[in-house]
């Protein structure tokens, strides 16, 4: 057999050996179960192109998720400098969170923040909202991933919080665990749990997103470590973090931050939905060949690919 044939076979069998495992804790299969295994069996011809097509897009995939990992590592770095160095080459001053530019003001969170409400089940008990827990949020990319529905009265007793477009929601259990996003459009109104602090700006004093960045810093995540409470669940609450003090440039210097960190962010999007689509597509595939539905002579990768990729571009743009 071809190896990256068996690979492949193998794994799409996988489901089946699962099936078979016996155990609770660490569940397994004998020699014998894998042995007895069926799995598909072409010519030796065909299980070598099947390998080496699957192969190919394992490794478009894995070229995908380094690329993602490297422009993550970037926005690391350029967050850095920018929130130290800032944007106009100014000298830099010491203060209690480390080196700044000099105009730069330093301030609590909460001054660059609107109060924030709650909702009333009373009131409100039948609306049917999207809840967004804990869980929901993504600690690789800082988005909402995934919500529940129900109704308000019907959600968890956690689901208090009121967030609008724009808000930005930290997570205050296990804060240095990171899990902060920005609400887009499509959960304005809706509603999270009172395990996040919601920031809601001040257009006075912050920049659009200006401090859905500024709590990413790693500065702001250390800050919060030496006083978070709790062994197995260490918290902090909303009036900590708001009472953090962090660095504030004037709006127009916030603007251009938050250009450049989005302008990474959107290159990190780009791929991250390039690896999805690619993830399907090896998926399909997989289960296409390994039942003879697709014969792999019939495939080419890279026009494949390039189907994919085009649901990616931006109506009206060329892709651009």
């Amino acid at each position: 057999m071809d190896p990256w044939f068996l690979y492949f076979a193998l794994l799409y069998a996988k489901p089946i050996l699962e099936s078979r495992a016996t155990g609770s804790t660490f569940a397994s299969v004998n020699k014998a179960t894998l042995l007895n295994l069926d799995i598909p069996f072409p010519d030796k011809s065909q299980q070598s192109k099947i390998g080496v097509f699957l192969h190919n897009l394992v490794k478009q995939i894995e070229q995908e998720t380094l690329i993602i990992a490297v422009a993550q590592d970037l926005k690391k770095a350029v967050m850095q400098i920018l929130f130290t160095h800032g944007l106009r080459g100014e000298a830099q001053k010491k203060t209690e969170i480390g080196p700044v530019p000099e105009s730069w003001e330093l301030c609590p969170l909460e001054t660059l923040c609107k109060k924030t409400d709650t909702v009333d089940p009373r009131r409100e008990g039948t609306r049917i909202i999207e809840y967004v827990d804990v869980s929901s949020v993504s600690r690789e990319f800082l988005t909402i991933e995934a919500t529940s529905q129900s109704t308000l009265q019907e959600a968890p007793s956690r689901a208090r919080k009121r967030i609008i477009e724009g808000d930005v929601i930290f997570a205050i259990v296990r804060p240095t665990l990171l899990r902060a996003a920005c609400v887009p459009a499509e959960f304005n109104e809706q509603v999270c749990s009172t395990a996040f602090c919601v920031l809601r700006r001040n257009p006075k004093r912050a920049a659009d997103k200006f401090l859905y960045y500024l709590v990413q810093r790693e500065q702001f995540v250390h800050q919060l470590a030496g006083i978070e409470h709790g062994a197995s669940y260490p918290a902090v609450t909303d009036r900590i973090v708001k009472e953090q003090i962090v660095p504030v440039p004037d709006l127009e210097e916030q603007h251009e931050i938050v250009a450049i960190m989005d302008a990474i962010d959107r290159k990190i999007d780009l791929h991250r939905k390039k690896r999805a689509v690619l993830d399907d597509l090896f998926k399909a595939m997989l289960h296409k060949l390994m039942t003879g539905e697709i014969r792999v002579g019939a495939l080419n990768l890279w026009a494949l690919q390039s189907n994919h990729n085009s649901l990616l571009k931006p109506r009206g743009t060329n892709g651009r």
